[in-house]
């Protein structure tokens, strides 16, 4: 492995240890705020912390790669911040009656549907995205039925149900950066679910005290500046050297840390049915992408 190959897994796994931890801070954020004041808040705070990015690397562009029209910009900012807003809502409402390691790997189950959603589409998938997803299920079952005394726990449901809004998200995302660049757009829906978010905040007359969000302030700035704005840049900077093979090893360790995180910071309990439905729903996200593992190699 090259240096540039070495330090960009090392990056990645960094990623994936800050967007693990970040369920953490989405959980106990919401001992200060409400659910969507907490997204509103993060959310916009994240889509400024990127913009000093932007700024830096537009300047290094040549004039005939920075024009967008107000009319790209604003459709697929508001297209991608839409989806973001529903699964990002869902999530956050899902954390709040289940443990940060479910919702990590829950919210992992993108990784899988995001082939099953392309078979709808038209898109042919082989024979590992459906054992990946035998596999992913399984342990879904035993992580939220087995090992919460046979009740499926209404948390995990809700957050299942976000995964299906994340893979539509890749989704979209996946078409939409052929037109506006990455960073550009996820500045701009990551404002859309930060003002949407705000909006039903208010709606639903949640309160939103300066007092209460001094208090989460630790959480609210990781959960906005480290799991959006450093870690995405991160991940940006990363894949430009590190074989893709590696990378979805690598950042489906997400889900890992958060059950890590959940453990050490919030103790939460890690029985023996839980630690297996966390393995075999591991195992299926990495078959899932076997054809990507196995076509670029993972020793690259």
């Amino acid at each position: 492995m090259n240096k540039k190959a070495l330090r960009a897994d090392i990056l990645l796994l960094l990623t994936a240890c800050i967007w693990g931890f970040a369920f953490v801070a989405q959980k106990s954020g919401m001992d200060y705020v409400s659910p969507y004041s907490f997204n509103g808040i993060r959310f916009l705070l994240g889509s400024i912390s990127l913009l000093p990015l932007i700024f830096f690397l537009r300047k290094r562009k040549q004039p005939t790669q920075q024009l967008l029209t107000r009319k790209i910009f604003f459709r697929s900012t508001l297209l991608a911040g839409t989806c973001l807003f529903i699964a990002a809502s869902m999530q956050q409402i899902g954390i709040m009656t289940t443990t940060t390691g479910h919702s990590g790997f829950i919210t992992g189950l993108y990784v899988v549907l995001v082939p099953m959603i392309g078979i709808i589409m038209g898109r042919k998938t082989g024979i590992p995205t459906w054992i990946g997803a035998v596999l992913t299920l399984t342990g879904l079952f035993f992580l939220s039925a087995m090992g919460n005394e046979g009740t499926i726990n209404r948390g995990d449901i809700i957050t299942a149900i976000s995964a299906l809004f994340w893979a539509f998200h890749v989704l979209v995302i996946d078409k939409l950066v052929q037109n506006i660049d990455p960073l550009i757009l996820s500045s701009g829906q990551f404002a859309w679910t930060g003002i949407f978010s705000l909006i039903v905040a208010i709606a639903l007359h949640e309160p939103i005290s300066w007092e209460a969000v001094l208090a989460g302030i630790i959480p609210i700035l990781y959960g906005g500046l480290c799991s959006v704005g450093i870690a995405y840049t991160l991940q940006v900077v990363a894949q430009k050297d590190a074989p893709p093979a590696h990378a979805t090893i690598i950042l489906c360790l997400e889900g890992c840390f958060a059950a890590i995180g959940g453990v050490l910071i919030l103790h939460e309990a890690l029985g023996a049915w839980t630690l297996l439905g966390f393995i075999l729903m591991f195992a299926g996200m990495l078959v899932s992408q076997w054809e990507v593992i196995a076509g670029h190699g993972v020793k690259n």
